[in-house]
């Protein structure tokens, strides 16, 4: 808007203030007539007089007529310098643009993470979400309902999450116990054996006594 003002400022300033070269053909023709026919039998003083002041006048003319071409030329030059400064600054603005416009269109192709993110389905979402994720103004809000999805999608997974956690620390928990009590069956069982053994050695060794202790008729 401000490069398009700036063109038109220029096209339109026509620099009606700038002064014109004063027309010098009505003094030419003057002279001209001083040196025409019709003047051979005027007085010579009072041709030379009129010559004078016709030649003082051109002059006044030609210096009027520099000074304007001098100011024509600045003014050109000004405008010039103008109109390079406000193309250059176009030339800034469509580059400005042009990056603006591929900025844009990354912005179109880039594509969330979130579309790649199973998300409870809209009933689920009625039936589960807390009351205040599911009005009725956010059902109607697209955008708003898709981030309301979103965050209850966060808060279950952080809380199913959770609960892995703590289950898991259970499992961990029951496992340690459960060897606990397999060692200590071991230790039990290691020691049932050993008195086993022991009860059958001693069985044994009282047989052979027996055996040895002669009968009496």
């Amino acid at each position: 808007m401000t490069v398009a003002v700036k063109l038109e400022s220029l096209s339109t300033d026509t620099d009606s203030s700038l002064p014109f070269p004063p027309p010098s053909d009505a003094v030419i023709d003057q002279l001209q007539a001083l040196v025409g026919s019709s003047t051979l039998n005027s007085d010579p003083s009072t041709i030379q007089v009129r010559a004078a002041a016709l030649f003082a006048r051109l002059k006044a003319l030609n210096r009027a007529a520099n000074a304007a071409v001098r100011a024509h030329k600045q003014a050109t030059a000004n405008s010039r310098t103008e109109m390079d400064h406000t193309h250059l600054g176009l030339q800034n603005f469509l580059y400005e643009k042009r990056h603006l416009e591929r900025e844009i269109e990354k912005c179109r192709q880039f594509a969330s993470i979130y579309q790649d993110i199973t998300l409870h389905s809209i009933e689920e979402f009625l039936e589960l979400a807390p009351e205040d994720a599911r009005t009725e103004e956010t059902m109607q809000n697209e955008h708003q309902l898709m981030l309301n999805r979103l965050s209850f999608e966060l808060a279950e997974r952080q809380r199913l999450d959770q609960k892995k956690k703590e289950l898991t620390q259970q499992k961990e928990e029951l496992l340690k116990q459960g060897k606990a009590k397999t060692a200590t069956l071991d230790n039990v069982k290691g020691q049932v054996d050993h008195l086993m053994k022991t009860a059958s050695d001693i069985q044994k060794k009282v047989d052979d006594m027996v055996k040895a202790i002669p009968e009496t008729s």
